[in-house]
């Protein structure tokens, strides 16, 4: 039995001398990026319910002090959290510069 790919659909799917069909992990490419744009955007969400959060706990603390460092507390800990998501995406950005490889995009490279 020859496995050998002769050709690659554009989906990834290799087709063989006998012209049988062998799914591939290209079906990965798309999952991979559906997940991090999905949980990018969920990061996004939470961290706005966060500091909203924070905003209410801060308006409705009455100057009790352990109220007022507990909302001040959340809504740094959530500013925190989207310098932290923008800084990641700058360094993911900073290297694809400096070694000239897209590093937002997940690609697996099959070859015939």
């Amino acid at each position: 039995m020859n496995t050998a790919c002769q050709s690659i659909t554009p989906e990834g799917i290799c087709i063989t001398a006998n012209g049988d069909k062998i799914t591939t992990f290209k079906w990965f490419e798309s999952l991979f990026g559906n997940l991090a744009g999905s949980l990018l955007a969920l990061a996004g969400i939470v961290l706005f319910i966060f500091i909203v959060m924070g905003g209410i706990k801060y308006i409705t603390s009455g100057g009790d002090p352990k109220a007022v460092d507990g909302a001040k507390k959340t809504i740094s800990y959530a500013i925190g959290g989207v310098a932290l998501i923008a800084i990641s995406y700058l360094i993911l950005v900073l290297l694809g510069t400096i070694t000239g490889v897209d590093l937002s995009k997940f690609n697996i490279q099959i070859k015939p």
